[in-house]
């Protein structure tokens, strides 16, 4: 028990509590504390009962059972290992940015939600964080299974891929304009361990430091991609 208490220990902070309730509120509404269908993201419940808590819960929640809970624990692993590899790299120091990527992603997935009439949003929200780690390493060389190997960029898709036929049935641009930044509140909550500018959608600080290099004016490529560990 001390050694998965370490593991837990040592995910960073928004993953681990992000992990804690995904495993959390499937068990509390597969062992009938409260009943899944006060979890699911209903859009009557939701706009005309107030029952204002169902976007936060469908977040979190996954029934799982006898022919789920593959998909589940597969998901699980997706979010501890991509989320951790965003924490750790790109937001590395920076966990109010994090955030507040997460928090945007999850308003965006929750409207898409309301619209489509999607009940869980918790295998979106996985995608979309392992969207951006695809798209900031879009050119390594992934492994998936039975040792296919192919470009990250192309990792998203073979994932959606792999969920649709196990179950059953966000562009982010690296560069350009700084649309949105990262409210101060959070950064107050949640201060940057190093310096630098700061803001969902502002490029690495690799990237940063290699367009200084070429003089700083003028064009920048920032569409490359780059491998965690290079900043």
């Amino acid at each position: 028990m001390s050694d998965i208490g370490d593991w837990f220990r040592s995910i960073p902070a928004i993953t681990r509590y992000w992990f804690a309730a995904t495993v959390a509120v499937p068990l509390v509404g597969k062992l009938g504390l409260i009943s899944p269908a006060y979890l699911f993201l209903w859009p009557e419940a939701f706009l005309y009962r107030f029952q204002i808590w169902r976007p936060i819960t469908a977040t979190f929640y996954f029934p799982v059972g006898p022919g789920t809970g593959f998909l589940y624990l597969v998901n699980l692993y997706f979010l501890y290992q991509y989320s951790t590899r965003l924490e750790t790299g790109a937001f590395d120091g920076r966990p109010a940015d994090y955030l507040f990527m997460l928090l945007f992603n999850w308003i965006c997935i929750v409207i898409t939600g309301l619209a489509m009439d999607m009940q869980l949003l918790m295998i979106p929200l996985i995608m979309s964080v392992l969207y951006v780690w695809a798209q900031l390493n879009r050119d390594m060389i992934v492994s998936f299974w039975f040792g296919t190997r192919f470009k990250a960029c192309y990792l998203p898709w073979v994932i959606l891929g792999f969920n649709y036929i196990i179950g059953g049935s966000y562009p982010m641009d690296l560069g350009g304009r700084n649309f949105l930044s990262t409210p101060q509140f959070l950064y107050r909550w949640l201060p940057s361990r190093r310096g630098g500018v700061s803001g969902f959608g502002v490029p690495p600080a690799s990237m940063r430091r290699a367009a200084d290099q070429n003089g700083g004016g003028g064009r920048h490529n920032w569409g490359q991609g780059f491998r965690l560990g290079d900043q």
